[in-house]
């Protein structure tokens, strides 16, 4: 049995995707151990209360200096024995110290078709309002395994979503997440703990 954190900051929709793939038997050999937030208040706490997952709140400014919280999100992950992290929509920046001591073993949903409309700067609805003023006719989400390039590296997973017309950022966001988001990354958390995952420089190869 593999433990996953899912790390936070907002809603939550894609932690309740996971929560519901999980319910249904849909990920095998997997235990959502922990939701971490960065957010007091973020209703992502409340959904994982609801379905019996502990929650741990980790607020950057609560702490001296990058260190000191990656120190503490260290000793968070390690109290639950994580295997997996997985990034739901958290807005913190993840140390390199963390990504070398899990490498390969954390995994992003980013609400476009890397390497379109990714890195720093594109988050939330900033990302579909990019997509929009630029005109693309195909949008979409990506899962990839995190590295220190923001957005940068391996792509696991991703899937296509078409741009209507009047589209506006809120209704392609919500198309993106229904559509691609909720669909992929319970996908690729599967794929990790069943082992199917290889990571081959810049390439992952599914078995």
């Amino acid at each position: 049995m593999l433990n996953i954190a899912v790390l936070v900051s907002g809603g939550g929709t894609n932690l309740q995707a996971l929560l519901d793939c999980q319910a249904r038997g849909e990920i095998r050999g997997v235990k959502i151990a922990c939701v971490i937030s960065c957010r007091p208040y973020s209703y992502a706490l409340t959904r994982a209360r609801g379905a019996g997952v502990p929650t741990e709140t980790l607020v950057r400014k609560s702490f001296p200096d990058a260190a000191a919280y990656e120190d503490a999100m260290l000793a968070v992950l390690e109290r639950y024995t994580v295997d997996l992290i997985v990034l739901a929509g958290f807005m913190t920046i993840i140390g390199e110290g963390i990504i070398r001591r899990y490498e390969n073993k954390i995994i992003n949903i980013h609400p476009s078709l890397i390497p379109s409309f990714c890195g720093a700067g594109f988050y939330g609805l900033h990302v579909h309002e990019a997509a929009l003023e630029r005109g693309v006719k195909v949008t979409g989400a990506t899962v990839h395994f995190v590295n220190e390039v923001c957005d940068g590296g391996p792509i696991i997973l991703q899937k296509p979503v078409l741009v209507e017309d009047g589209d506006t950022p809120e209704t392609l966001q919500r198309r993106v997440m229904e559509q691609a988001e909720w669909e992929i990354l319970p996908k690729a958390v599967s794929l990790f703990c069943e082992g199917r995952l290889i990571v081959d420089g810049h390439h992952v190869k599914i078995l």
